[in-house]
């Protein structure tokens, strides 16, 4: 093979020896020549990700004016300024204007992913040039290079393992897997996953332990990272249902807009009725059958939504996917970091017999370690010594840790067994040491110590329970007494293994104390003395559960969402972790997953809730399957590797802090990294849906009797077919119905929102049985406020004069619309009951208005109206009473006591608790 295949992401490089990857690559364990490098770089280019370049404002809000609702608005500002009508166009004008720019400007907010991972690339390395080892900048690096990496270094390309030493890393930013990973040069199987690829070290990972000399394999877009910056590149963003919804019913709405003004210009021109009166008329009356404010409300309710969510610690990164959470039916949740703290933590114990518990959460000093009956037990220096003397991580008061994670965890588990473990390692030294390696599983470092009086070398060994078993030929079965291994090992083999079955890693410690003449010898080389060791006991290690989380997950599946949990760790650890959180369902390893075809995850998908070992690939398709069967799917994570899965999702999570290329690429981010604040979101989702259908029920009925009122006036000839100006209509849609809105946004939301399924999506907005209401609230409004019109119509003076039947039809249209919100402001309950709020009070301000523009000189003449007489005025708010008591009657009909509220994560999620 050619160097020219090295940026082939196929090529196996982990299944090939060293000096074969070498061959392959045309370099040496002495590196490239500088001319080579240059050759090579201006070959394969820099290494760094490819940044997808964004859209700019103008194409923003070119697509926003392509949005159907503006075009017909733009539409009607034309014909209006064709026709003389410039204070008619001037407004609508404004309002698509409006409706662009704030629409641009959300989609400005659109997160660029890829720009975000191309700025985690590492500044300097340290490879081999011209024979000797240089600091170079990261992107400078090409494939064949050969680079130096210690614990600490992050990776700054894809390479394979030359030579290495103790080497872990750190890839749960790209696998998941929460625990470090052993590193070394030995091949490895070629069909293994990324996550056991032990050969290999990749971009962006981090090294915790050890040092290594590597190759680079491939550089910027053809690394694992580059793999998943090209699959978000490829992954469009899925239109949220309300986005859907709107869109079929704006089309109907159009359709209905544009054929009433076609019938009823027809019938004008039958009448041979002047183009300028056609014109001014089809104005009104499309304006009368658009919702002209009906985006403008809605991206409202969605901000105040999105208000409401930031409170909560959930940043949107879209109004439109407010409401969506809101339909949510499937989450998908990863693991580390997100259900659980990401902090390593020493759970069991297995010692001398006994099983001991260990209280506490990450790396938090509190706690205790608790006998089998729950009562703590005394301190236990002995065990505390031999957790914390062979160890080199360090972990601090308020939990910062240096060092390996599981490390860290006996660090803890040591200052809760009573011990200063920096004052311990200053009183006991370090003689020598056998440092860990994963060919042979264990550490061990020598100390003096007084035994009995007597001053003795200890070797203190932690390591693999099978391989520190294997080495030992007693083991304590109390404080003091020992026994052969012999006798033990099969309780020892019982207890490794009931630990596994838990979720739980699990090590072992050992010692072996001197006698005075080996001690010579053992300090000499010290992994000669790895025999005849004293098994002390075992411990199990966990990435605990957040505290809320369990109940965050029962509470979502009370609501009828299904929860499933992915993750990079084994599925062994993964479904005993979803085990105690309340998933039931089976577990399945990600190569299993993908060797199974779509109808088989398909027909498999509600019997699978955990889900092992996946790649990113892995993430990706199972929220496309999800989608396929018509879920609305959450996908939660923090890491690199779920950034391509949460942009597929139609709810995107990200912590919030997690990594940048996540968060920009998802649609929430959760910024005190809570699963509960999740849960909570939803409730917010559902509830702002909720207030945006009751809105919708107010403005299809006024738009419903807008329409009617002028077909039926064109058709029997009333004023000339104008039964209001388009200026009237443009008020009864902004000054009158934003104080609607205003009082369906502020009311509370309803209890029960979370005993309830999530919405059928497939159903919408327009559902049958919602149409059927706008109907008839429509009929009804449509009825009282032409009522003047009929029967005044004698006292009418044309389309052009203003007239009392005209004002009276206008004041009822505009008293029946706050009526109507005021009744459905918490639908399906009763509206018109306490508690009343604010948002009643503010009421008075519309009303007002309606009252002083039919009395004002100004405002007479602007909108067209005339004076009332109080008769006239008794009239108007009995026609209203009527509209009044068919909705309410119609919500008692449909009135149900609301299911018993049970407890939430509420708790979880108080303003209190934000970061």
């Amino acid at each position: 093979m050619s160097v020219d295949t090295v940026q082939t992401p196929k090529t196996p490089w982990w299944s090939r020896e060293p000096d074969a990857v070498a061959s392959e690559l045309a370099t040496s364990p002495q590196g490239l020549t500088g001319s080579e490098a240059a050759s090579r770089l201006q070959k394969y280019g820099r290494n760094q990700l490819t940044a997808a370049k964004p859209a700019s404002f103008v194409q923003l809000c070119v697509k926003q004016l392509a949005d159907p609702m503006n075009i017909m608005l733009v539409a009607v500002a034309v014909i209006s300024f064709a026709i003389g009508q410039a204070s008619t166009g001037i407004l609508v004008a404004l309002l698509v204007a409006f409706n662009v720019f704030s629409g641009a400007r959300q989609e400005q907010k659109a997160q660029a992913s890829v720009d975000a991972l191309a700025t985690m690339q590492v500044p300097q390395v340290r490879v081999h040039r011209d024979g000797a080892v240089v600091s170079l900048p990261a992107p400078e690096l090409v494939p064949g290079d050969v680079v130096e990496l210690e614990a600490g270094d992050i990776v700054p390309a894809d390479a394979r393992i030359l030579r290495s030493t103790t080497l872990e890393t750190q890839e749960a930013a790209l696998t998941g897997e929460s625990t470090p990973i052993e590193k070394s040069a030995t091949a490895t199987a070629e069909d293994v996953v990324l996550g056991d690829r032990s050969s290999m070290v990749y971009q962006n990972t981090s090294v915790t332990r050890g040092t290594a000399t590597v190759i680079v394999v491939a550089t910027g877009m053809s690394t694992e990272m580059g793999a998943i910056a090209t699959m978000l590149a490829q992954v469009e963003r899925v239109r949220s249902p309300l986005q859907k919804e709107l869109g079929s019913l704006t089309n109907v709405i159009g359709a209905v807009a544009w054929g009433a003004v076609a019938i009823i210009i027809g019938i004008g021109l039958m009448r041979n009725q002047s183009f300028a009166d056609l014109m001014f008329l089809g104005t009104a009356v499309a304006i009368s059958a658009i919702p002209t404010g009906m985006p403008t409300f809605v991206q409202q309710m969605l901000a105040w939504g999105a208000n409401q969510l930031a409170q909560s610690k959930a940043i949107i990164a879209s109004l439109n996917d407010v409401e969506t959470l809101g339909a949510t039916s499937a989450i998908c949740s990863d693991k580390t970091g997100t259900l659980t703290m990401n902090e390593m933590m020493a759970r069991s114990i297995w010692i001398g017999g006994r099983t001991f518990s260990v209280d506490g959460a990450g790396y938090s000093f509190e706690g205790a370690v608790r006998s089998a009956d729950g009562e703590p037990v005394e301190h236990n220096q002995a065990l505390a010594y031999a957790l914390a003397l062979p160890n080199d991580a360090t972990v601090s008061a308020d939990g910062v840790v240096i060092g390996d994670p599981t490390e860290a965890a006996f660090v803890v588990l040591a200052q809760k067994l009573g011990v200063d473990v920096p004052e311990i390692k200053r009183k006991f030294p370090r003689l020598a040491e056998v440092p860990f390696d994963s060919d042979y599983k264990f550490m061990a470092t020598f100390h003096r110590t007084e035994l009995q009086g007597q001053d003795r070398l200890i070797a203190i060994v932690k390591g693999a329970p099978d391989v520190l078993l294997a080495r030992s030929t007693e083991a304590f079965v109390d404080r003091t007494t020992r026994a052969p291994v012999a006798t033990l090992a099969d309780k020892v083999t019982e207890e490794i293994e009931y630990r596994s079955s838990q979720g739980l890693r699990t090590l072992a410690l050992a010692i072996r104390v001197f006698e005075d003449k080996e001690e010579k010898a053992a300090l000499a080389d010290p992994m000669s003395s790895m025999q005849g060791l004293v098994f002390v006991g075992v411990v199990g290690i966990v990435d605990p559960l957040r505290l809320e989380a369990k109940l965050a997950v029962e509470e979502a599946q009370a609501a009828g969402i299904t929860v499933r949990m992915i993750t990079g760790d084994h599925v062994v650890t993964a479904a005993a972790i979803g085990k105690e959180l309340g998933l039931t369902g089976q577990g399945m390893a990600g190569v299993d997953f993908a060797a199974l075809s779509d109808a088989e995850v398909d027909s498999r998908l509600d019997d699978l809730s955990v889900f092992g070992r996946v790649t990113p690939q892995d993430k990706l398709r199972l929220v496309q399957r999800l989608q396929n069967r018509g879920e609305v799917v959450a996908m939660t994570g923090d890491a690199v590797n779920d950034a391509a899965a949460i942009k597929q999702a139609d709810i995107g999570v990200a912590m919030g802090s997690g990594s940048e290329v996540t968060k920009q690429a998802a649609k929430l981010v959760l910024t005190d990294d809570n699963f509960a604040t999740l849960v909570h979101a939803v409730r917010l989702g559902r509830a702002v849906y909720q207030k945006i259908a009751n809105y919708l029920t107010f403005q299809m009925g006024q738009l419903i009797s807008l329409v009617l009122l002028f077909l039926v006036a064109s058709i029997f000839n009333v004023n000339e077919g104008m039964a209001l100006t388009p200026i009237q209509v443009l008020v009864l849609n902004f000054a009158v119905a934003i104080f609607a809105v205003i009082v369906i946004i502020m009311e509370p939301e309803q209890p029960g929102l979370m005993q309830r399924p999530p919405r059928n999506v497939n159903q919408g907005i327009a559902s049958g049985k919602n149409v059927l209401r706008w109907l008839i609230y429509g009929a009804v409004l449509f009825l009282v406020s032409f009522a003047p019109l009929w029967i005044f119509s004698d006292d009418l003076a044309g389309a052009d004069t203003p007239s009392y039947p005209v004002t009276m039809t206008y004041v009822i249209m505009a008293f029946g619309t706050l009526g109507t919100a005021i009744a459905l402001r918490r639908d399906p309950e009763f509206g018109f009951k306490a508690p009343w709020g604010k948002a009643m009070q503010l009421q008075i301000w519309p009303v007002l208005f309606i009252v002083l523009s039919t009395e004002l000189g100004f405002l007479q003449r602007w909108i067209g109206t005339t004076s009332l007489s109080p008769n006239e005025w008794l009239i108007c708010i009995l026609m209203t009473l009527v509209l009044v008591g068919v909705v309410v009657g119609d919500t008692a009909l449909r009135h149900k006591k609301p299911a018993a509220v049970t407890p939430t994560v509420q708790q979880a999620v108080e303003p209190a608790r934000a970061r």
